[in-house]
């Protein structure tokens, strides 16, 4: 068999394979997404530099990411917020990295997950991720750019490309299915691997899989892990966490900016623990009073508070849209935003 039928035949295997495996992981209910990497939070972080004093910056963990929609918030004000939002992490050396780098004097919203926005500040994997996001940020490469940008096509188009930054998760690209093997104690006994739920397009917006809502079985298995790591957690830090944001928070104002803290919705046991270890009163309302800034506890509002998290954690898509359109009436009332739309 000559070279040119041998490297003709292993074309033709090569495309079968891949076909045969992208209609594979469909049928499984996967679909083509992009990865929210560290890339592609890069390149919305690199916006930060350039807005103006009306413009918005979203920070939080994965209730801010899921449950504000920039499209929504967009066609209410004229003004599309800059999604920087990490699933898993604390905002704070974000916002930190913001006001002591950046000239930006609009106004930052800043997610108050409990269990992850009261942990220590400069420890534990909450700090480390928002931490390693930034410093590529700011070492990324021309070459790791490059790579970025090449690789959008693919992941747009191949449902068995899906991949996250999650240790154990239950995508399907090759370096998942890897770690997925238990081999020796990498695998932690018991520890099931970590649901992708959502995905995101290019500005970071999320849309949470139609399965959350109407797989019960699929739900409670996050829901499980959401209850295991707020039972691990260590008491709430408070008063350190204040301290911290105390003199970036007067920086911020000194040069003409904001920030506001959300509360978004929660429910069902998650909610009932997060009352239990992260009390309101020692928690939420000292926040407030230390720092003196304006927040927005769901709870407070009967727009805000009448929404069932699938996962108990996070809002349905159609859900988040509602909420998105009523918390920006809320904060427009309260003349803490502005809208372009009417000047």
């Amino acid at each position: 068999m000559n070279l040119k039928k041998s490297v003709g035949i292993a074309v033709v295997l090569g495309i079968a394979f891949i076909a045969i495996w992208e209609l594979y992981v469909r049928s499984l209910g996967y679909v083509s997404e992009l990865d929210d990497n560290k890339a592609l939070w890069a390149i919305q972080r690199a916006k930060v530099d350039k807005l103006s004093s009306d413009d918005i910056v979203l920070l939080g963990s994965s209730r801010v990411h899921f449950d504000i929609q920039l499209n929504e918030w967009e066609e209410a004000t004229g003004v599309r917020p800059i999604m920087l939002a990490s699933d898993g992490t604390t905002p704070t050396p974000i916002f930190k990295e913001i006001v002591e780098e950046t000239d930006f004097n609009g106004t930052v919203v800043i997610g108050v997950a409990p269990a992850l926005f009261f942990s220590q500040p400069g420890k534990g994997f909450m700090w480390d991720r928002p931490t390693k996001r930034l410093r590529h940020y700011y070492e990324q490469t021309y070459a790791q750019r490059a790579n970025h940008y090449l690789s959008l096509p693919l992941e747009r188009t191949f449902s068995f490309l899906n991949a996250s930054e999650e240790e154990w998760s239950d995508d399907i690209d090759l370096k998942t299915l890897v770690n997925n093997i238990k081999i020796g104690n990498r695998l932690p006994e018991g520890r099931p691997p970590f649901n992708n739920f959502g995905f995101v397009d290019a500005d970071r917006n999320v849309t949470m899989f139609e399965k959350t809502k109407t797989d019960t079985a699929f739900a409670n298995g996050i829901v499980k892990i959401w209850l295991g790591g707020i039972e691990r957690r260590p008491t709430p830090v408070v008063d350190s966490v204040i301290l911290y944001y105390q003199p970036l928070i007067e920086k911020l104002k000194k040069r003409g900016g904001n920030a506001i803290f959300i509360r978004c919705p929660s429910s069902g046991k998650l909610r009932e623990k997060e009352n239990e270890i992260y009390s309101r009163t020692v928690c939420w309302d000292e926040l407030l009073l230390q720092s003196g800034l304006n927040g927005y506890h769901f709870e407070d509002y009967t727009q805000l508070n009448q929404f069932t998290c699938p996962e108990e954690s996070h809002l349905f898509s159609t859900d988040a849209r509602i909420f998105t359109k009523e918390l920006v009436k809320i904060l427009l009332e309260d003349q803490q935003i502005s809208n372009l739309k009417t000047r």
